[in-house]
């Protein structure tokens, strides 16, 4: 990360979130793409659920003052969430996964587009969705609130939130385990004001439990829940999704035959 300078103080800091257990495999590539930031008002938080491999010692041998831990046991990746959400000092604050990376120059980018729309309190992009078998597509469309009550059309990863919105909406939904990043911006409804901007900013691994029949439920009951849609657009749309799950999954099945 670049050192602060005079010039640079008045600019906003980012608080970049990564939730972390026994990551030791990926966590590396994760805390070295945040560090080779350019935007100089950056901290990076990792917030660690007790991780018995190292971990941690990959963590500590990052040591930076951009840089702040804790490892203690959680209730999972949003009570860790939460937690960061609460340690944060920026005014931007993004979540990135022990297994994801941000591309060069990324931050910099989303404080680009921030300026540029003073009033939004969501930034997103695109992000390379990489699967094992090497292949890869891109994910992260512009927030319309048309699509956004159907699926989540943005990429998480690839986001920032204004920490108004928290202090506004309130905390991740623990009693959710896949999509409570999805459940918090659909509290906004379609008042969000969010900016796009059409460029990669990250890469991420698919298989995780977002990429499940069990994220396909779980999306359908906090649809209901929260009454964006009615009860037969989201049988439909739950229907629609689980075929199209599964014909993803057959296709990939059959490229590696």
């Amino acid at each position: 990360m670049t050192t602060p300078d005079a010039h640079s103080v008045t600019l906003p800091l980012v608080s970049i979130i990564t939730a972390t257990w026994n990551a030791a495999e990926s966590i590396d590539a994760c805390l070295q793409s945040v560090r080779n930031q350019n935007y100089p008002r950056l901290e990076h938080l990792v917030i660690d659920g007790g991780s018995t491999d190292a971990t941690m010692k990959i963590v500590s041998a990052f040591a930076s003052p951009n840089l702040r831990w804790v490892s203690e046991p959680d209730q999972g990746i949003y009570d860790a969430w939460n937690k960061g959400v609460a340690l944060a000092q920026g005014e931007w604050i993004g979540f990135l996964g022990a297994d994801d990376s941000y591309l060069p120059g990324a931050i910099a980018a989303y404080m680009d587009l921030a300026q540029s729309d003073p009033s939004a309190e969501y930034l997103s992009a695109q992000v390379r969705w990489s699967r094992p078998n090497g292949t890869s597509r891109i994910i992260g469309k512009p927030w319309d609130w048309k699509l956004f009550r159907h699926y989540m059309c943005t990429a998480h990863v690839g986001s920032l939130h204004r920490r108004s919105y928290f202090d506004q909406h309130g905390k991740y939904d623990t009693s959710l385990r896949i999509v409570a990043d999805y459940e918090m911006l659909l509290r906004a409804g379609s008042g969000l004001h969010a900016a796009y901007m059409p460029r990669i900013t990250a890469t991420m691994l698919s298989g995780g439990a977002s990429d499940s029949v069990a994220s396909i439920h779980e999306t359908a009951t906090i649809k209901q829940r929260s009454g964006v849609l009615g009860k037969t657009s989201i049988l439909v749309g739950k229907w629609v999704a689980m075929g199209l799950h599964f014909l993803q999954r057959y296709r990939h099945r059959s490229k590696a035959d």
